[in-house]
């Protein structure tokens, strides 16, 4: 048995709470978005469909929605359900003129010569992946590594506004790219330090308050 509890932050509000909140900081994302990047979001079935509405409620681009499958998901020990052994990631370009990014060949050599479909199987986060601690919503570094490669470009800057245990700046770093993450909880601010060593820059003590939650990461 393991607790379903993550933490204050993953409770919901109920419906109507949960989808303003979703669409208040897809918005922001957006705001911030260049004209030619995308987003992805990652969710299970309690919130990606709010996810979803919201982005089309907002003049997202669409353009595909993957399924994490999970070769060794948690058992379900209520039995009552099906087991839950994927997880949907929405990927979506800023608006209907953005000229987005995707590196077809790339994904398709990964793919040994096919056309990578939208169904992608990839383990768990490894152990070495939880050496300084874990994350209750941790994201395998092989699984963000494929969606930098696929989306973006090296030198481009990546933004991480729920960075948890840091694995989008770690994938980011390991390709060549820029990152920005964002955290509002201590333990896994110094989670992401431990994971990067020296290559992180964190806010000093004279730093404002404010901006304590936010740090950059350049190669």
């Amino acid at each position: 048995m393991v607790s379903v509890n993550k933490g204050e932050w993953d409770k919901s509000r109920g419906p109507d709470a949960n989808h303003e909140f979703n669409t208040a900081w897809l918005a922001a994302a957006q705001r911030v978005l260049k004209p030619n990047g995308s987003i992805w979001v990652s969710g299970t079935a309690h919130v990606i469909h709010s996810v979803g509405f919201a982005m089309q409620q907002l003049g997202f681009k669409l353009l595909n929605d993957i399924s994490w499958v999970k070769p060794n998901p948690p058992p379900n020990l209520s039995c009552r359900y099906f087991t839950h052994a994927t997880e949907t990631i929405i990927w979506a370009a800023k608006n209907s003129k953005s000229r987005h990014t995707f590196h077809y060949k790339l994904m398709k050599e990964a793919n040994r010569g096919k056309q990578m479909k939208s169904v992608w199987e990839i383990r768990p986060p490894e152990p070495w992946e939880k050496k300084f601690g874990k994350h209750p919503t941790q994201k395998p570094v092989a699984l963000l590594e494929r969606i930098l490669l696929a989306s973006s470009n090296e030198g481009d800057l990546v933004l991480d506004p729920f960075l948890g245990s840091g694995t989008t700046v770690l994938a980011a770093l390991r390709t060549n790219r820029h990152a920005i993450g964002i955290e509002l909880e201590e333990k896994y601010i110094q989670m992401t330090k431990n994971r990067l060593g020296s290559r992180v820059q964190i806010p000093t003590a004279d730093t404002h308050p404010a901006e304590k939650t936010l740090f950059e990461l350049s190669y």
